[in-house]
């Protein structure tokens, strides 16, 4: 699987190009997509294209904003300081979608992140933040009031982010999505690693979490099955992974799922008979077991790495 196309929609609002041929009557209404058209784009042109989107949104800025190619991404990193050096005139945003790229523009490992903390700090009212990519990416343990939503895709994501994450202190994130990936690219991170957020000790408002494209699958339903978290999650996201038939038994001989609105573990390497299990015992909970994938002789694969 690769990533192939655009978001059409962000922050539950229809996204609109930063350049398109009409300005949206409310221009509050809408997520806005800033990027520049080539991908050798010299350094200028995403701060030229910034400015233009600006003098579109007016005074604050927009509510929601996609940033998508910047130039050279695989090579320049996230262009962060022309976010967090104009915070003052983006008093409006919410929600920040940080390098939406398709794997035509940049595979997901090639993307040059950087250290998101003064991303956070300089947006304390940032409620969602979505980041794709993580050669380079890290962040500082801190604290964050008014984040609900943060989601890190990658095909690896370093251990020290995730421990980060953990060390953190969000009191009102509702939904963390992490794509730990593989180890080949950077994904290094092990199920001590995820203790902390398991604990839910600094997430007390945690609803959803999701522990994705992982390639420890395994280790990790194995955590879950303990972790005290679990009981009041609504969703539950193992999809994406590696999960085979240990990790399958492990989740079902854990602490009870009933109580789950969703389960989703899609791109699985479960056998039919215990993907059956797993939906016939949480009969109340929607339950995902599609795409069933083949191991191959050298073994599982996550649905996105490179």
């Amino acid at each position: 699987m690769t990533i192939n196309s655009k978001l059409s929609t962000f922050a539950g609002l229809p996204i609109v190009a930063w350049d398109a041929d009409e300005t949206p009557a409310d221009p509050t209404a809408v997520a806005w997509r800033l990027e520049v058209e080539e991908f050798d784009a010299d350094e200028s042109e995403i701060g030229l294209a910034f400015e233009a989107l600006l003098k579109r949104t007016g005074e604050g800025g927009p509510v929601a904003l996609v940033v998508g190619e910047w130039g050279e991404a695989y090579e320049r990193t996230f262009p962060i300081d022309l976010l967090v050096r104009n915070a003052t005139r983006l008093g409006r945003l919410r929600a920040l979608f940080a390098a939406e790229l398709t794997f035509e523009q940049c595979e997901i490992s090639w993307i040059k992140q950087d250290d998101i903390t003064p991303l956070l700090e300089a947006f304390p009212a940032l409620e969602t933040l979505w980041v794709r990519g993580a050669d380079g990416l890290a962040l500082r343990p801190l604290r964050h009031e008014g984040l609900r939503e943060l989601v890190l895709q990658s095909g690896g994501l370093p251990a020290e982010v995730v421990r980060a994450v953990g060390a953190s202190d969000f009191p009102n994130l509702q939904r963390l999505e992490l794509w730990l990936g593989v180890d080949n690219y950077g994904g290094d991170a092990r199920a001590d690693d995820l203790a902390p957020i398991l604990a839910g000790r600094a997430l007390p408002a945690l609803t959803s979490l999701g522990f994705r494209n992982a390639e420890i699958a395994d280790e990790v339903a194995a955590a879950l099955a303990a972790a005290p978290i679990v009981a009041r999650l609504a969703e539950l996201d193992l999809s994406m992974g590696a999960l085979s038939e240990a990790g399958g038994e492990a989740l079902l001989a854990g602490q009870p799922l009933t109580h789950l609105k969703s389960l989703n573990l899609s791109h699985h390497f479960l056998s039919e008979e215990l993907a059956q299990r797993v939906v016939d015992e949480l009969p109340g909970v929607l339950v995902d077991v599609s795409d069933r994938q083949q191991e191959e002789e050298w073994g599982r694969y996550t649905a996105v790495s490179e």
